[in-house]
């Protein structure tokens, strides 16, 4: 009942901020007895509901620092992740061991539009190959797109040309800098990197089969 108590002072204290706020702007439908009723029946409904206040934890869910992933490779096969960013995106506990490790530094819009290519390669019907060369324009290369990529403007150009007859090598250029940057950037702090280092610990002792 406190928690509930002190949960609606919160939320009392918002709503008179927001009314003075607002009184010299109110509607003219709206006078200030009925702005009051409002607020005492939204009061009264957390009350009678404390189970529907927000509550981050019932809203976020927090993965620890530490975090384990459900992976399963042998020590060799990690170790050789280490060799290569080829041999770790070959694989297919590493690539999901990297991807995770990019999406915990928000950056995982790189190995997004790297995979959206190696898939847009293998399409062989030029009807699918053009609609699939959209999307990864739309997602990736557009400006103001969800996961729009830091290229340069030459090579956006290049993709812009390339969309009016999409071939294989459509993306190719971009797809080439977005991997190099992953490797001479994200693959070594990667290999540094707590997770990286929770995966070869845990398979101390492993035997390759």
């Amino acid at each position: 009942m406190q928690s509930s108590l002190i949960l609606l002072q919160s939320n009392h204290s918002l709503s008179k901020k927001e009314y003075r706020h607002k009184q010299d702007g109110m509607p003219a439908n709206m006078n200030k007895q009925s702005f009051i009723k409002g607020l005492k029946n939204r009061c009264s409904h957390l009350l009678r509901h404390p189970k529907a206040t927000t509550e981050p934890s019932q809203l976020v869910k927090v993965k620890p620092r530490g975090h384990k992933l459900l992976l399963n490779p042998t020590r060799e096969e990690a170790l050789k992740w280490a060799e290569s960013l080829d041999d770790l995106l070959s694989h297919k506990y590493g690539l999901i061991a990297f991807r995770n490790f990019l999406k915990s530094e928000y950056n995982d819009e790189n190995i997004d539009f790297w995979l959206a290519c190696e898939d847009y390669k293998k399409i062989i019907s030029p009807t699918k190959r053009a609609a699939k060369a959209q999307k990864i324009f739309s997602d990736f290369v557009e400006p103001m797109s969800p996961k729009e990529l830091n290229l340069d403007y030459y090579t956006k150009d290049n993709i812009t040309q390339n969309l009016q007859h999409p071939s294989c090598s459509c993306f190719e250029a971009a797809q080439k800098k977005v991997y190099a940057l992953m490797e001479n950037n994200c693959y070594a702090r990667f290999l540094q990197s707590d997770l990286y280092q929770n995966i070869l610990n845990s398979t101390q002792g492993h035997q390759q089969t």
